[in-house]
């Protein structure tokens, strides 16, 4: 009987893991819930076929009670009127590309082909499970394979004849990265496709062979990071060629060129026989010689994701200027393959080129289409071939992926908002920016929008301290009733340089915020991109200084002009530098705040300084090791100004929250501060995930971060 009752318990896991797909969850009463939020089906990627008449898709759907997710891939015709899914297994299906007129996508870590009505399913490769990434060449004769392989540079292999030890003997930096320890690296291999019978051959071409680099790049990286061109003959890679504490200090990737017939490379940013200066790894790299006038020409900061031009004389990858500066500006660099000529054409406009397509050689005057934030919107622009540069949308949306859709040069794009999740476009672009036509051709979740009641959404702009200009966003209470007072949060970013933008998120959703009662501040501070280069490193070097003004100057405006906002009723919340914010606000609020919510946010910067996996961060921000002493006088102003120096003046219920798995931010960060609360006798909860990183990413914990934050800011602020 218990045998029976075991199987019939795995069977019935089983077929819901199996079922998880399309929610038809209904809402009482308008209102989103975390169940809600997590019924959404979650679009990640689209592609078009060469005609452009059909694009395929994938979406991902969340079981709460599996605690998995499912993805799957769909297909629409580019009108958006004819759209079903195409996988239906109980496996997750992902990474679709065109191979033909076939659908090819990632099952098992094996490459399969579908006809784009569902028939002839079939596995192409045989790699046992292995593949994590691919691209097709443009004559589909060859593929490239992501595949990771043993990794021995900083953690060594443990004894043959100790199978069962636990133990890793670390002996550089760079030993664990975001959420794992370093112990495999992804490598690209090239193999044969034989197009006529679609089968990938077995054997395969290491790109990096001999090489102990990575590539795509940790920890984010993916097939974007290479680039067939167009005759198929050559491969564009985007690779930090360094290991250990040399990997651990820098940014500087580069674009390497790899001739599949030679198998030699030639690196695109580097002069020939360039050698890096001596670096020195306990300083910030600002001022170092790797990052001098005289050898900017060697693009020492991140170079990536190449793309050739159509007619393949030209290749064009986003660039960062300087050495150790993850935040600096991404321009668009255009180099020419014929005299090696490299050419910045975004220099005029003040913000980060976040991705970007060539446009088609159809069109005479564009030369690149890109994404950039500007104003707290992340909207599409043209660049012309004469420099000039054009926006294309005005939209209070953020567009996050841009890709060509193969007819009459239009492009296919995701789109979403602060109160609408991702959904699939098609742009037209217009010489003038009332000429682009934009048709929406996915609806993935009205089914549930439609029976929610949204917060309205308002900007404002607000003078600071120091009487400049701030945007605010302002979002307000489903169901708000003017001439009521409600309880108002201020939302504090993280980054410390990403912007305040029109994101859509499914943990800090200002919508189940406002869907909670609660009004929603949310400043676009110093620091963050899309208000011109100034505004953004006004923060390096001064995380205690100017933004948290910003951020009083934001919520004191709201809490004296805004008829709405009940002043005795404040909170603020945050993540990463976000939760460093909350931390450094709650020993300087003077009262404003009755509570506060820390998710992953830095406490003892000392301690964070050498936590931290990704060193070149803390030497920019910081500018100096804790124990040099001819510290720069930003440097001992951070540290003397570290959140735990002011415990003492902490007066303000908190709750912190921390995944164990966080690199990035370690989760003693999180720990310390709620010890430090609880001994000085403040209200305090500590939310810990051990199977968490920086993100909340399983659907159960999900739910229990969203319950945990509202009963904790209800408690509170609804008194």
């Amino acid at each position: 009987m218990v045998a029976a009752l075991t199987a019939m318990t795995n069977m019935s896991v089983a077929q819901e893991e199996m079922n998880i797909g399309k929610s038809n969850i209904k809402i009482e009463g308008g209102r989103m819930t975390p169940e809600a939020l997590w019924a959404m089906g979650r679009i990640s990627s689209a592609t078009a076929s060469a005609d452009g008449k059909v694009i395929a898709y994938q979406v991902g759907y969340y079981s709460v009670k599996a605690n998995k997710s499912h993805q799957v891939i769909c297909i629409t015709d580019a009108d958006g009127k004819h759209s079903f899914q195409l996988t239906k297994s109980a496996k997750s299906e992902t990474d679709p590309q065109w191979f033909g007129n076939k659908i090819c996508f990632l099952c098992d870590g094996e490459l399969w082909t579908v006809n784009i009505d569902g028939s002839e399913r079939k596995q192409i490769t045989n790699s046992n499970g292995t593949i994590e990434g691919y691209k097709f060449s443009p004559d589909l004769k060859k593929v490239i394979l992501i595949k990771s392989i043993p990794f021995y540079e900083v953690i060594k292999k443990n004894p043959d004849d100790l199978p069962k030890a636990t133990g890793r003997l670390v002996t550089d930096l760079m030993y664990r990265h975001w959420d794992h320890y370093v112990e495999t690296i992804q490598h690209p291999f090239i193999a044969d496709v034989d197009p006529q019978q679609g089968i990938v051959g077995t054997q395969l071409s290491d790109i990096l062979e001999g090489e102990p680099y990575e590539c795509p790049g940790e920890p984010f990286g993916g097939v974007e990071q290479l680039a067939w061109s167009p005759d198929s003959k050559t491969i564009a890679y985007t690779c930090r060629k360094k290991t250990g504490i040399d990997y651990a200090v820098s940014t500087d990737t580069d674009i390497y060129l790899y001739n599949i017939g030679t198998r030699e490379t030639k690196n695109l940013c580097k002069s020939d026989g360039y050698t890096e200066p001596k670096i020195n790894p306990s300083h910030t790299l600002a001022d170092q010689a790797v990052n001098a006038p005289e050898n900017m020409q060697n693009n020492p900061g991140y170079d990536q994701n190449p793309q050739f031009s159509p007619d393949g004389k030209l290749i064009a990858w986003t660039s960062m200027s300087r050495n150790g500066y993850e935040s600096d500006r991404n321009r668009l660099c255009v180099y020419n393959l014929e005299n090696g000529e490299k050419n910045y054409i975004t220099e005029s406009f003040d913000s980060n080129v976040d991705a970007f397509i060539w446009a088609s050689p159809k069109d005479k005057e564009a030369m690149v289409y890109f994404i950039g934030v500007w104003h707290g919107c992340v909207n599409m622009y043209a660049v012309k071939r004469s420099g000039e540069i054009v926006q294309m949308t005005e939209d209070w949306a953020d567009w996050i992926s841009i890709a060509p859709a193969n007819d009459n040069n239009r492009i296919l794009a995701m789109r979403q908002s602060l109160s609408t999740p991702t959904d699939i476009y098609i742009v037209e672009p217009g010489k003038k920016l009332q000429k682009t036509k934009i048709q929406q051709i996915t609806f993935e979740n009205k089914h549930i929008l439609s029976q929610l009641q949204l917060g309205k959404m308002q900007q404002r702009w607000v003078k600071t301290s120091d009487g400049k200009d701030m945007l605010v966003w302002i979002m307000l209470p489903s169901g708000y009733e003017p001439g009521k007072k409600y309880p108002t949060l201020l939302f504090c970013e993280g980054g410390p340089q990403s912007p305040v933008s029109q994101f859509w998120s499914y943990r800090w959703n200002f919508q189940i915020m406002a869907a909670n009662g609660y009004v929603v501040v949310a400043p676009n501070r110093r620091g963050l991109p899309g208000f011109g280069q100034e505004w953004l490193e006004e923060i390096s070097g001064d995380w205690t200084g100017q933004c948290m003004n910003d951020y009083l100057s934001a919520i004191d405006d709201a809490a004296n002009n805004l008829p709405f906002v009940d002043r005795d009723r404040l909170g603020a919340v945050g993540a990463s530098f976000g939760g460093f914010s909350v931390y450094y606000l709650a020993g300087h609020h003077d009262k404003r705040f009755k509570a506060f919510i820390a998710h992953d946010g830095a406490f003892n910067l000392e301690s964070m300084y050498t936590d931290t996996e990704e060193d070149f961060f803390s030497n920019w921000e910081y500018d100096d090791a804790y124990w040099n002493k001819n510290q720069t006088e930003r440097a001992r102003k951070t540290y003397e100004n570290s959140p735990h120096k002011f415990v003492d003046q902490w007066d303000t219920p908190i709750l912190c929250i921390h995944g164990e798995k966080d690199y990035r931010i370690v989760y003693n960060q999180g720990m310390g501060a709620f010890k430090a609360a609880r001994m000085r006798g403040i209200p305090a909860e500590l939310l810990i995930f051990p199977d968490e990183n920086h993100w909340v990413l399983k659907p159960q914990n999900g739910i229990l971060w969203q319950r945990t934050f509202f009963e904790w800011l209800d408690r509170w602020l609804k008194k």
